[in-house]
């Protein structure tokens, strides 16, 4: 990764001109293969971050990301891709918190004990690879800018099976998640949804991973929507700024890491954590939050026609 942004730091300045920076920046393969990974990842981790805070699973997400270490550790070990261990493991955390955990806001016991057992594996892994620190540092804060054409693909298939079965499940999902046991009541399996989500839940992990690593992985699961259920209350609203928010961020950190050499996990949790702020202490109202889209969403036809 240190090569990449040595590489980086010797290309092109910044021009102020955004046609030729950006014509600049897509010339090379590592930044257009970043820049779709990076898409794809941020709307998942937007859709289905606004089903994690509001089902309180930022704990789970967090142990999930954690098992997808001791998964891309263990890969590494034997020789595998990191992206193969990080779904198996993930995958398979996410059906024991759903099977062992009985209720909805009761699983952090579960979680805390599969989050240890998985951290206690992803040390003992890395004490057995022996290859460059560079995997493992990548593993950790994510290689979005090293991720190879067949990591894009493996992210592909990982966000479009995680978007199909938001799409099957959603009505009940979103049900379950407003209210438990009226959904119960009214014959949803809420616990076979609970199980489901969690495996979703570690599909968005292991894409999300790639960009922001495990460590920072709230940053695109969790933060944006975050932000977004401050300013709306509408649940297609909120989704819908949420996976903007997350691409926004995302295609941010991108960009600026192309110019200078410091990790793109650093920009985009930094962006995610100052928008919260943002939030967080200016009064925003919902009725403001369509209208500055509607303005965004104008400035940026304007742009489109002045070129």
């Amino acid at each position: 990764m240190s090569v990449i942004y040595t590489t980086l730091a010797s290309l092109t300045p910044f021009s102020w001109n955004p046609v030729d920076d950006l014509q600049t920046i897509f010339e090379y393969a590592f930044m257009r293969n970043a820049f779709a990974a990076g898409t794809v990842v941020a709307i998942v981790a937007g859709i289905v971050g606004y089903f994690v805070v509001l089902r309180n699973l930022s704990f789970a997400g967090h142990s999930l990301s954690h098992s997808g270490f001791a998964g891309a550790t263990a890969a590494v070990v034997i020789g595998a891709s990191p992206v193969s261990g990080l779904l198996v493991f993930t995958i398979g955390s996410a059906l024991i918190m759903g099977a062992l955990g009985k209720r909805l806001h009761g699983r952090d016991v579960i979680v805390g004990v599969v989050l240890a057992w998985t951290l206690g594996l992803g040390i003992f892994f890395l004490s057995l690879y022996s290859g460059y620190a560079n995997q493992a540092y990548s593993i950790l804060f994510g290689q979005i800018l090293g991720i190879s054409q067949n990591d894009v693909q493996v992210t592909f298939l990982a966000s479009a099976a995680t978007l199909l079965a938001i799409v099957l499940i959603y009505r009940p999902l979103l049900f379950a998640s407003l209210d438990e046991e009226i959904a119960a009541s009214r014959g949803i399996p809420t616990r076979l949804i609970g199980i489901i989500f969690l495996v979703i839940v570690a599909l968005a992990v292991s894409a999300a991973t790639q960009v922001v690593g495990v460590l920072l992985i709230f940053s695109l699961l969790v933060t944006p929507a975050a932000i977004a259920e401050r300013l709306s209350t509408h649940p297609p609203m909120v989704i819908l700024l949420s996976v903007l928010l997350a691409v926004i961020f995302t295609w941010a950190g991108l960009l600026i890491a192309f110019y200078f050499p410091y990790p793109v996990s650093f920009f985009i949790t930094s962006f995610a954590f100052l928008a919260y702020i943002i939030v967080r202490v200016l009064p925003i109202t919902q009725e403001g939050t369509i209208a500055f889209i509607m303005k965004l969403l104008l400035f940026w036809q304007s742009c489109l026609t002045d070129v």
